[in-house]
């Protein structure tokens, strides 16, 4: 979560294969957003890049774009006899501007309609015909008003039945709209793309999963490599540590072979005051303990001497043990 929210994290990864995770999760996150606020921020793009105008109300509502008509034609005329309030409302707009918004003929409105912000109304079928054949026009809306087109004859001529028949004819067996196909229709505009901005697909985002993917399966082998090495570390510093021990059990037992056969003192007898041991060789061990010597203490209050304990007894292999501090010897 936090790094989606591009924030940091208390837990700093220290293993190499922890932190290919969390820099390929980073990585992946960072991909993410950032696509989804480019994709949002083109969908707002599109959104006002969109012509304001699409039918005839949108355009008698504004005044920013002007619209014409050519000059004493047809639509002129159309505008002028309406009874629409839009259209009504639309001829005053073009009455009081006649001579900035109305046009000579329909070369001059297309003209206009390339190089400015213009508008030109004129008959669907011509409008069909040139946006066939310049891509860069479009009709915006669908038609204003409806009319048929007829083939004028002289009152009573007799040529009036025939055509009608003729006419009737060729539009029943479509005729009509085949030739309409071939004369009207020019080389043919290619299909203009969707404006709208579309969802994010598998197409835009699957590489930052194969990423993903692929860094989450690289930092499993780190993770192994880790664990073996780490194992192989902790072998030898265990076999290490039993050679130490081995060794100092070797040290310990030579030393306990060198000292044994030599009497030994006790502890307690070693705090005692030193003693000198002289005399000559009897072939056997003789024995004797020494008292410790009276303290001032003592002497002055008459106290009686504590018998030797075993702590005292001390084992001499020459001569009579004698207390150097205190005169005469000890009893044997």
């Amino acid at each position: 979560v936090g790094a989606l929210m591009r924030q940091g994290s208390e837990l700093m990864p220290k293993a190499l294969s922890t932190r290919i995770v969390g820099g390929i999760w980073w990585f992946f996150t960072l991909i993410i957003i950032s696509s989804y606020t480019a994709n949002l921020a083109a969908f707002l793009t599109v959104e006002r890049m969109e012509s304001p105008i699409d039918s005839a109300d949108d355009l008698a509502k504004q005044t920013r774009i002007e619209y014409g008509v050519v000059e004493d034609g047809s639509t002129m005329t159309f505008f002028k006899k309406t009874k629409i309030s839009t259209y009504d409302k639309m001829w005053e707009f073009m009455s009081s501007r006649r001579h900035s918004v109305m046009v000579k003929n329909i070369d001059e409105g297309i003209h206009r309609v390339l190089t400015s912000d213009y508008a030109f109304l004129m008959e669907s079928t011509t409008i069909e015909f040139v946006t066939q054949r310049n891509c860069n026009l479009t009709q915006i809306g669908g038609l204003i008003d409806s009319k048929a087109y007829g083939v004028g004859t002289p009152m009573g001529s007799p040529y009036r039945d025939k055509i009608t028949i003729a006419i009737l004819q060729l539009q029943e067996e479509g005729k009509l709209h085949m030739m309409k196909e071939k004369w009207w229709r020019g080389n043919g505009c290619p299909e203009e793309e969707s404006k709208e901005a579309s969802a994010l697909g598998v197409q835009n985002i699957g590489g930052i999963f194969i990423v993903l993917a692929a860094g989450l399966v690289l930092s499993v082998f780190v993770a192994v490599g880790e664990f073996l090495y780490k194992s192989k570390q902790n072998a030898q510093l265990e076999k290490a540590q039993w050679r130490q021990r081995d060794k100092k059990q070797v040290l310990l037992q030579r030393h306990g072979k060198r000292t044994e056969g030599f009497p030994q003192v006790p502890a307690a007898a070693q705090t005692q005051t030193p003693a000198t041991c002289h005399g000559e060789n009897r072939g056997s061990h003789q024995h004797a303990y020494l008292q410790r010597p009276k303290t001032a203490r003592e002497r002055d209050h008459g106290l009686k001497r504590e018998p030797p304990s075993l702590s005292h007894l001390l084992s001499c292999t020459e001569g009579v043990c004698k207390d150097t501090r205190e005169q005469g010897v000890g009893k044997w």
